[in-house]
């Protein structure tokens, strides 16, 4: 109770009195509601819940339905269907729109991919079923958009090199559930993507067991030199649902991944990574293959995409053609490799004024980083004898953190994980004969073409 003198909150005029309730979150604005009759009445402002209806559920003031109803009732009607998820809702909500407000935009062939959101029933079915309990981020996600169809292009990414292709669909909760892994190795480990060419999965850890920390996502990589196929490495690619969502949605929104044929690609560029000579520039993005690489042995896999660009100002005789390449590649030990060959990628193509040229083109590290230069030589089209060198930007390439397998077996004991050999000379790539099986050995590359 107020004091002689004093000035209870309750007393304090309408104006401030709203401005105070306005800080509150929406649990202490119902509790207030409790207090007494005036502050029940001003508790239930609208403009105080259209607020929070902005906050939690993203509801903007002209997309309130029915037309007339108060934004409290709103607030409580999304509370009653998505109360659970209020911590995740609102981001997790936003990243979905920002990606289809860009779908709709850059890839609408992706877009009608999109299955409607599944019910908290059908969740609650798949963890009694399975044994586990889903993470609530997830669960939200799913709310909100359950996966997408399987087509082609994938959701989360494409890759594609002469040999190999790769895009990955976000999968939907009944197949997620039919690919649910108990087997040492994985146990207690739910698909969440799936390539349906190569059959390879993101996967999403469900309990703290077998090293792994509960809601991390990772690909999975065999042991290669063990003889038991439980033996499995994780390279992670995220710590709960939400990071690895966002963060993906983020790159592609922003243009950090590029849009090619009408599905994204996940390269990565370098925004300084540009190399400008007499009027070429050169430009590269790299990106990490999880299914071509392995950790035991020490096996690496990276592509890159480079366009090389002549300025649309360049005058008609500075037209050339690129002749020959020359590649310096340094791995993480300061190991020096020098390349040179014709042309690239087997061809010699011409650049002129406004032409792009592109290609992409892989190599393999035994160590977890390293990186490559270089330069072009090419010459002139009118002028053959006029011969100069582009140079080719200092571009890095490194893995993703990853995690060695804690399952004890007589093969952790080998000692193949200090060799240190670069070598391609690999079995080339074969398809996946049956959906989450181990992956293959990687795929032949041919490197620094």
């Amino acid at each position: 109770m107020a004091g002689a003198g004093e000035l209870c909150l309750g007393e304090l005029p309408t104006d401030p009195l709203l401005l105070i309730l306005s800080y509150l979150d929406f649990r202490d604005l119902i509790s207030c509601s409790f207090v007494n009759r005036r502050l029940n009445q001003l508790s239930s402002h609208d403009p105080l819940w259209m607020r929070h209806c902005r906050i939690y559920w993203l509801v903007a003031k002209n997309k309130k339905a029915p037309k007339y109803q108060k934004w409290r009732a709103t607030f409580i009607d999304y509370y009653n269907n998505l109360g659970r998820y209020i911590n995740h809702y609102a981001t997790l909500k936003a990243a979905w729109d920002s990606l289809k407000g860009f779908l709709t935009e850059r890839c609408p062939r992706m877009l009608s991919s999109l299955n409607d959101g599944v019910s908290d029933e059908d969740l609650d079915a798949v963890e009694n079923r399975i044994g586990c309990k889903l993470p609530e981020d997830y669960r939200c996600s799913l709310r909100i958009h359950n996966g997408q169809k399987l087509m082609v292009p994938g959701l989360m990414g494409s890759m594609a090199l002469s040999n190999h292709y790769r895009s990955e669909n976000l999968l939907d909760i009944d197949t997620a559930e039919n690919g649910f892994q108990r087997k040492m190795g994985l146990a207690y480990c739910l698909p969440i993507t799936i390539c349906i060419h190569t059959v390879i999965s993101q996967y999403m850890a469900l309990a703290n067991t077998e090293g792994r920390h509960r809601d991390e996502i990772f690909y999975q990589c065999p042991d290669q030199t063990a003889h038991s196929p439980h033996v499995i490495d994780l390279f992670i690619t995220g710590t709960s649902y939400s990071q690895w969502f966002t963060s993906y949605v983020e790159r592609v929104v922003s243009g950090y991944y590029p849009i090619i044929r009408d599905q994204v690609f996940r390269y990565e560029h370098e925004r300084d990574c540009v190399a400008v000579t007499d009027e070429i520039s050169v430009s590269v993005s790299t990106s990490f293959l999880p299914e071509l690489s392995s950790i035991h042995p020490p096996h690496y896999f990276f592509t890159y995409r480079i366009r090389l660009e002549m300025s649309a100002d360049a005058l008609p005789e500075k037209a050339c053609q690129l002749d020959s390449r020359y590649w310096r590649i340094t791995n993480a030990k300061g190991d020096v490799e020098e390349v040179r060959g014709p042309g690239v990628v087997g061809d010699y193509p011409e650049l002129r004024a406004g032409r792009v040229y592109e290609y992409t083109s892989c190599t393999t590290f035994s160590t977890t980083s390293g990186y490559m230069e270089g330069y072009y030589t090419f010459h002139r089209v009118h002028k053959k004898s006029e011969v100069f060198t582009v140079a080719i930007p200092r571009f890095h390439m490194k893995c993703p953190a990853f995690k060695v397998s804690t399952i004890t077996t007589e093969e952790n004991y080998n000692h193949c994980f200090l060799h240190d050999d670069d070598s391609t000379d690999t079995d080339d790539y074969e398809d996946r004969r049956r959906v989450f099986d181990m992956p293959n050995p990687p795929v032949h590359c041919p490197r620094f073409t």
